[in-house]
């Protein structure tokens, strides 16, 4: 049984991908809450841990658990993040706010990424059989797009294209790829207070693809890049958005 660990998978689009990786593997829903009712439809095919990801405690508990209960972990999707909870003008933002979300999102990632690693590398030596580990983050259009009203929202989803670049280049001598999927505007409870504005933006052209991304969408790019079709493009982003980041005329 292969063992996938999705965190932020209590609703939105980790929950899209952990639905979508439930088909090939047995998936550890993570998220901050202290319980979680396991969805109907994922019922003998999930279990919860809560992890808050820039906890070191919390990081250190899920993979030990992970590790004891069931001998392996085949892949890792580092998905979890926030938003800032009020949108600031760079020029009036806090460094309270910037610590939060570039802890949670940057620094989260980056050291979930390190422990993940460490635990698929003691799989690797242990010769477990059948056993290709990979990792997959999910990070944003905003790494790449400047939004002025949330600037510590962007630097740390830069940040995830940087830890997912060491961390392909640090594991290939190892055999485990390392991807990136950048989700574009995406229909979740994220988003559902900015729904209309986007709405109007998407008709108007913003995206090639006039229409918002599901979660299932960047499930199912998460379930290609999981497939082993990709190992040999170790370090590569998907853009998952509809066709935003294509430069036009």
């Amino acid at each position: 049984m292969k063992i996938a660990l999705v965190t932020g998978s209590a609703r939105g689009i980790g929950l899209g991908v952990a639905r979508v990786l439930a088909k090939d593997y047995f998936v550890v829903l993570s998220a901050t809450r202290d319980t979680y009712e396991i969805p109907e439809d994922l019922q003998g095919k999930a279990v919860y841990h809560r992890c808050l990801i820039q906890n070191a405690e919390d990081r250190a508990t899920i993979f030990q658990w992970i590790q004891e209960k069931f001998g392996r972990m085949d892949l890792l999707v580092n998905n979890a993040g926030v938003a800032p909870l009020v949108r600031e003008d760079i020029l009036k933002s806090t460094e309270e706010s910037f610590d939060r979300v570039v802890g949670i999102n940057t620094k989260g990632t980056y050291f979930m990424c390190q422990q993940g690693a460490n635990l698929m590398i003691q799989c690797q030596q242990e010769g477990l059989d059948d056993y290709h580990p990979r990792i997959v983050n999910v990070s944003s259009m905003s790494s790449f797009t400047s939004s002025i009203a949330r600037g510590e929202y962007c630097i740390s989803k830069a940040g995830i294209s940087m830890v997912t670049k060491l961390f392909a280049d640090r594991l290939a001598e190892y055999g485990i790829p390392v991807f990136e999927v950048q989700p574009g505007i995406i229909a979740t409870d994220m988003t559902s207070g900015v729904m209309d504005k986007y709405e109007k933006m998407i008709g108007e052209g913003l995206t090639p693809i006039r229409r918002f991304g599901y979660p299932e969408d960047i499930g199912k790019a998460v379930g290609a890049l999981a497939s082993g079709a990709f190992d040999f493009c170790t370090g590569q982003v998907i853009h998952a958005d509809g066709g935003f980041h294509i430069q036009r005329l």
